[in-house]
């Protein structure tokens, strides 16, 4: 199981903490905060950063020399993207397992299609990424993570990013090889200031 430590919105002095802790995996959300963060810092410095917010196409090119896993590729426009900016990169397949609306996440009968438009473009799908539902309810919840879980292993994929704070411990006896922790390390976010 891989920790990532998801580090929105807190300093560089949370990275530290949790490099400093044996863990060598942060998730960011934000491309601005992101390069903010790890702009300057030395390459042999740095943990290995996964992006896991919305990406945007005009953000790859600029995050692409810090950032060692995609896992928010949703659509053949970023699978591009990626491609383009950072060839032979590692990505994740973001799934929509819940179907709701507005949700980031390509649509479970779409998966397949786009892991191997990303496989033809040169990038290297190691897995598959989904999120819950905002409502929080654990048996939806437990249900798209299923359905992910299987999606995976049909694909022949190693990696399954799936689980936060609240709802990793459905995701780990679902298959879950990456939970994605921000609140259960570090406590409340502080707030955002309109990032």
């Amino acid at each position: 199981m891989t920790i990532i430590a998801v580090t929105k919105g807190f300093g560089i002095e949370a990275v530290h903490e949790v490099m400093q802790a044996g863990c060598r995996i942060v998730g960011e959300n934000y491309a601005q905060e992101l390069l903010g963060k790890f702009g300057s810092m030395a390459a042999d410095e740095r943990p290995d950063i996964h992006f896991i917010g919305h990406l945007q196409s005009n953000k790859v090119a600029a995050l692409a020399p810090l950032v060692a896993v995609w896992q928010t590729v949703d659509r053949p426009s970023i699978a591009a993207a990626v491609a383009r900016r950072a060839p032979g990169a590692k990505v994740m397949i973001q799934v929509n397992a819940t179907g709701e609306t507005g949700k980031d996440g390509c649509r479970i009968e779409d998966t397949a299609a786009l892991v191997a438009q990303a496989r033809q473009g040169g990038l290297e799908v190691i897995g598959l990424m989904t999120i819950g539902p905002s409502s929080g309810d654990r048996e939806v919840t437990k249900r798209a993570f299923s359905q992910v879980s299987r999606l995976r292993d049909e694909l022949g994929l190693a990696e399954l990013s799936m689980g936060m704070s609240e709802d990793l411990d459905l995701a780990v006896p679902l298959g879950s090889t990456m939970v994605r922790l921000g609140r259960a390390l570090f406590g409340e976010r502080p707030p955002q200031n309109g990032i």
